[in-house]
C-alpha cells in the first residue's frame, strides 16, 4: 500500500475505529466553521439582516454541495471495498471517473444557480429586508461551485483509501484564510454577506489547489493530468448507484429545511435570523454522529472488501456508542446554556430569545440521531443506499415537514413547534432502520456482487 492508503481491516476495532474518526471529527468541526464563521463575524459586524442573508443564501448553497458530499460518500465506500479486495484497476478507474464526473456537474451546476437564483429566493419567502444579501452570498458561493466539488471529492477519495488526517490538513488551512478574510472583508471592508461569500469560496479554493499540489507531488494513484480525466462506464455506474441515492437523500433533507426556513421566514427576520444562529449550532452539535457515520462507512466497507463482516457490525457498534456519549454531552450543553452559545452570533435579544425557544424543541434531536446515523454508516457500507435514500425521504418529507408545519403553524406553537419537526423525523428514521437491521437484509452485499 501507498502512504494514502491504511489497511483498516486488522487489528483493534475500537483502536482503529477511533484513530480513523478522530480527525474526521476535527475536519467536520472545522469544515463547520466556514459558515458559523461567516455567521458570527457576519451578525458581529453587519447585524440581523446581513445574518439572515447568510443563512438563506448558504442553505441554498448546502443543496449543491449536498450533491457532491452523496456522491463522494458512495465513492468513499466503492474505494474502500476495491481497496479491501486488492482490485487497484478498479480502485483507479473509480478515482478517475468520480473527478471527471464531479468537474462536469460542478460546472453545469454554475450556470443554473447563476440563472436561477433570483426566482429560487423568492420561491422561500426570503424576507424583503434580506433578499439583496441573501442574493449577494448566493451570487459569489454560486461561482466557486467547482472549488466546493472538487475539495470534497477529494476528501473522499483519500478516507476511501484509509486517510482521514490529510483531509484535516487542508481543511484546517482553509479555516484559517476563510476566518481572516471574514475580518477584513466584513469586519474591515464592511462588505456584510457578500464579503463572507468571497472568503468562503477564496479559502476553499486554495485548499483545493494546495491539496492537488500536494498529491501530484507525493505520487498519488491519481496524477490530475488533462488525460487522465476520462469516465469507466462499469465506474460511473456503480458510483451513480451508490452515489445518486445518496446525493437525493442528502438534497432531500437539505429541501426538507428549506421548507422550514421558508415557513419561518414568514414570521420575520428575527426569527428568520434565530433560524440561521441555531442551524449553525446544530451543524456543531450533530457534527459527532456524522464524523462517525462516514468512519464506520469507510472503515466497515473496507473489512466488508476484505471479507471481514463481523468486524463490519462491530465497527458499527463502537462507533453508535461513540456518537451517543457525545451527542447526549452536547444535548445537556445546548440545554442549560442556550443564551451564552446564541450570543456569539449576535448580541440582539430578540433574536436570541426567539433562538432559545427553537431550541428547547430542537434539541431532542441529538438524543437520536447517533443511533440513526451509526446504522445508515453500515448500512452504507454494504451498498444500500437506496434503503437509506427511502429513509430518508420518509423522515425528512413525511415527517418533519408536516410535524413542523402542524404544530409552528396551524396549532400556533412558532418556533417551539417547529423544532419538534427534527426529533420527530429522527425517530421515524431510527424504528425504519432498526426494522432493516433486524431483518439481516443488510448482509446481502451490493458492490461485492458485482465484483
Amino acid at each position: 500500500m501507498s502512504k494514502f492508503e491504511k489497511d483498516l481491516s486488522q487489528g483493534s476495532v475500537a483502536k482503529q475505529l477511533f484513530a480513523f474518526a478522530l480527525p474526521f471529527i476535527i475536519s467536520n468541526l472545522i469544515q463547520t466553521l466556514y459558515n458559523v464563521a461567516d455567521m458570527i463575524i457576519v451578525g458581529q459586524f453587519s447585524g440581523p439582516i446581513s445574518m439572515s442573508g447568510v443563512n438563506i443564501g448558504g442553505q441554498i448553497t448546502l443543496l449543491m454541495t449536498n450533491l457532491v458530499v452523496g456522491l463522494g460518500a458512495g465513492a468513499t465506500v466503492l474505494i474502500a471495498q476495491y481497496l479491501g479486495s486488492g482490485d487497484r484497476r478498479a480502485l483507479k478507474e473509480t478515482i478517475a471517473t468520480l473527478f471527471t464526473s464531479l468537474a462536469v456537474l460542478a460546472v453545469i451546476l454554475t450556470f443554473v444557480m447563476l440563472a436561477l437564483q433570483v426566482p429560487i429566493l423568492k420561491a422561500i419567502q426570503t424576507p424583503v429586508e434580506s433578499f439583496s444579501e441573501a442574493r449577494k452570498y448566493l451570487l459569489i458561493t454560486a461561482c466557486g461551485t467547482v472549488f466546493i466539488f472538487g475539495y470534497n471529492a477529494l476528501s473522499s477519495v483519500m478516507r476511501g483509501l484509509g486517510d482521514s488526517n490529510r483531509p484535516l490538513i487542508f481543511v484546517s488551512i482553509a479555516c484559517v484564510i476563510n476566518v481572516i478574510l471574514d475580518l477584513i472583508l466584513v469586519g474591515g471592508f464592511k462588505m456584510g454577506a457578500m464579503g463572507a461569500g468571497i472568503a468562503t469560496v477564496t479559502s476553499q479554493g486554495i485548499s483545493m489547489i494546495l491539496c492537488v499540489i500536494y498529491l501530484r507531488r507525493n505520487d498519488f494513484i491519481f496524477d490530475f493530468n488533462f488525460s487522465s480525466f476520462e469516465f469507466h462506464k462499469n465506474r460511473l455506474k456503480m458510483l451513480f448507484k451508490l452515489g445518486v441515492p445518496m446525493s437525493i437523500q442528502n438534497v432531500t433533507v437539505g429541501i426538507s429545511f428549506l421548507f422550514l426556513t421558508a415557513m419561518v421566514n414568514s414570521l420575520g427576520v428575527i426569527p428568520s435570523a434565530a433560524l440561521g444562529a441555531v442551524g449553525k449550532l446544530n451543524g456543531f452539535a450533530i457534527l459527532p454522529a456524522i464524523a462517525i457515520s462516514s468512519a464506520i462507512s469507510a472503515m466497515a466497507a473496507q473489512n466488508i472488501g476484505a471479507g471481514e463482516s463481523e468486524r463490519a457490525v462491530e465497527t458499527m457498534k463502537i462507533g453508535m456508542l461513540m456518537a451517543a456519549v457525545i451527542s447526549f454531552f452536547v444535548f445537556f450543553i445546548l440545554r442549560l446554556f442556550p443564551e451564552v452559545l446564541l450570543r456569539a452570533f449576535a448580541n440582539d435579544s430578540e433574536m436570541i430569545k426567539a433562538g432559545v425557544i427553537y431550541i428547547k424543541s430542537f434539541s431532542f434531536d441529538y438524543v437520536i440521531v447517533p443511533f440513526v446515523f451509526s446504522l445508515n454508516g453500515l448500512f452504507i457500507a454494504c451498498g444500500h443506499t437506496t434503503f437509506s435514500l427511502i429513509n430518508g425521504m420518509i423522515s425528512s418529507i413525511l415527517v418533519r415537514i408536516p410535524v413542523a408545519y402542524l404544530l409552528g403553524m396551524v396549532m400556533d406553537m412558532g418556533l417551539y413547534g417547529v423544532g419538534f419537526g427534527a426529533p420527530f423525523a429522527s425517530a421515524m428514521a431510527l424504528i425504519l432502520g432498526l426494522c432493516f437491521f433486524f431483518s439481516g437484509r443488510w448482509k446481502k452485499t451490493v458492490i461485492l456482487q458485482e465484483l
